[in-house]
């Protein structure tokens, strides 16, 4: 049976790979798309979206436009010089025009619709700041029964990307971060930066990529500012492919090893906003010390077998 999914995303490079890879898998039943702000304002993350469905001729997957800011307190920055002004290294409008208008709906109410339709649980993976998501489940909790997992890329055990603490998709909107992570609504899988960065490729994986056919040297070609940004943060010629590492995890459960801790979201306005805490203290220390354990625990990722993933979306983004 095919994986019902559904992807809320701010497109972004890696997220567009990580669209792509939704879309082209035949074991994917991929149900509709949201949108949010964060890498790039809402307007260009949502036609980002469309026109990747477009590259990958998926008209058939509904688009909807959600959150353009985080729930509480404005984000001071986007991340325009990591993905280029529109997002894909300037390069959106060289992707095909999308034939399917915009959804109509708003974002929370196509998920909660397209959740309450579907006749067997689906997977969410939440690939940009999680706004529309913590506004799904308080606005719909009867919702989160339908879910079978929130697979989320965000987060950082070690030290951050956007801040010296915090990953830029946590960060954006910690709050809402920490309603998904600690609610206790639905079971969530957190891919966090430190595993995505040792999943990264390099440039014979992107050559390979290019060299595969109409979509693959299209999705390439959004790639220049995006890699430039990551020879100087990797030190080597290759990228990134965060989202990417999370959307086959939610279309391949336990392509990644998890680890089941608690986790927690620093929502303080000190240097260290946006910080994701998990801790990974044994159990019975955690009791000795902390008292009773937490209601929820999060399946946070920790490894996984690089050479096959890399693999995998070699096959199948090609």
């Amino acid at each position: 049976m095919a994986q019902k999914l559904i992807i809320d995303t701010d497109p972004g490079v890696d997220d567009a790979f990580a669209i792509a890879l939704a879309a082209l898998s035949s074991d994917v039943d991929l149900l509709g798309v949201t949108t949010v702000h964060g890498n790039v304002p809402l307007s260009a993350t949502t036609i980002n979206a469309r026109r990747i469905l477009a590259l990958c001729k998926r008209a058939d997957v509904p688009v909807a436009a959600g959150a353009p800011r985080p729930l509480v307190h404005r984000s001071p920055h986007e991340a325009g010089e990591v993905h280029g002004s529109d997002g894909l290294s300037g390069r959106s409008a060289a992707l095909p025009e999308p034939s399917r208008p915009l959804d109509e709906r708003d974002a929370v109410t196509l998920l909660a619709e397209l959740l309450e339709a579907s006749d067997t649980p689906v997977t969410i993976a939440p690939i940009g700041p999680l706004t529309n998501i913590a506004a799904l489940l308080a606005a719909h909790p009867a919702a989160a029964a339908k879910i079978d997992r929130i697979v989320i890329m965000g987060g950082a055990l070690g030290h951050g990307n956007t801040t010296a603490a915090a990953e830029f998709n946590i960060w954006s909107d910690p709050e809402a971060a920490q309603r998904v992570l600690t609610g206790g609504d639905a079971p969530c899988v957190l891919v966090p930066m430190d595993l995505t960065y040792r999943c990264a490729v390099d440039a014979a994986w992107l050559d390979e990529l290019d060299a595969s056919g109409p979509i693959g040297a299209a999705l390439h070609a959004l790639t220049p500012d995006y890699r430039t940004h990551y020879r100087g943060a990797l030190g080597w010629d290759g990228m990134v492919v965060h989202d990417a590492v999370a959307v086959a995890e939610a279309i391949r459960p336990g392509t990644l090893r998890t680890e089941r801790v608690p986790v927690q979201v620093e929502c303080s306005f000190g240097p260290g906003r946006g910080a994701t805490l998990a801790d990974r203290r044994l159990p019975a220390l955690r009791a000795a010390t902390d008292g009773a354990a937490p209601a929820s625990e999060v399946d946070v990722a920790v490894d996984t077998d690089l050479a096959a993933l890399r693999a995998l979306l070699l096959d199948r983004l090609r």
